[in-house]
């Protein structure tokens, strides 16, 4: 089981910039690949960035270039970081992690970009 719980969402303007956050705790030594996810009214849940197992990393076309995702192994946190934010990135951004076959979720945090 792994607990995962994200921060850091809110309402920004076009241009600007947030950091979201998730902290994973349980049993994390067992994770495969940590995902950024992001859902938006009426949209299928899309993926956003993510860390591979052996440490690689993934982005989206429609954010490469803009955000950056990392991580603090000490802290079992990983960050996304968004700089340069469009009114189409506002969303529900869920952090997911990869243990095999199953998939754990968080609980989600709102970020609105205003034009």
């Amino acid at each position: 089981q792994v607990q995962l719980v994200e921060s850091g969402g809110g309402l920004v303007q076009a241009g600007g910039s947030l950091r979201l956050s998730c902290t994973a705790s349980g049993s994390i030594v067992s994770i495969n690949a940590m995902n950024w996810f992001r859902q938006a009214p009426g949209n299928d849940r899309e993926l956003v960035a993510n860390f591979t197992i052996s440490g690689s990393t993934n982005y989206a076309d429609s954010v490469k270039g803009r955000f950056t995702i990392s991580k603090d192994n000490a802290k079992n946190t990983v960050y996304l970081q968004m700089n340069s934010l469009k009114p189409e990135d506002t969303a529900v951004y869920y952090c997911n992690a990869e243990i095999g076959m199953i998939h754990y979720w968080g609980q989600g945090t709102q970020v609105t970009v205003s034009s």
